[in-house]
């Protein structure tokens, strides 16, 4: 915990992912919330297979999903979203033509059953 999670699709060209699972892991290491840095584990993925609506126009997106213990506040919950919404703003590339969409997603993971160790 926290597991961090980016989806975009493959038309965004020249989308840096080492760069960007960098920044979004700085900014989420870096929150008075994380106590680890160790424990943020980030992974990114190019989606071949998308569909944006139902108008046939070039359209692209990038999610993210950053999936903390429950127990943040809603003010918590905000201040990493916006942060995270900051870095891909600044870092998603917007191919010619193209409408690209962003968002970020704070998402609580049970405590209960939620199981971690290191070896």
């Amino acid at each position: 915990m926290p597991h961090l999670y980016v989806e975009y699709s493959n038309n965004l060209t020249g989308l840096n992912e080492q760069g960007l699972l960098e920044k979004l892991n700085a900014v989420v290491c870096g929150h008075a919330t994380v106590a680890d840095e160790a424990d943020v584990k980030a992974r990114i993925a190019a989606l071949q297979q998308f569909r944006i609506g139902t108008n046939p126009a070039q359209r692209g997106f990038v999610h993210v999903q950053l999936r903390l213990l429950a127990g943040r506040t809603p003010e918590v919950k905000k201040e990493l979203s916006d942060a995270i919404a900051a870095v891909l703003r600044a870092e998603v590339p917007q191919p010619a033509g193209v409408m690209v969409q962003l968002s970020a997603e704070i998402a609580d993971m049970d405590k209960a059953s939620y199981y971690k160790d290191r070896l």
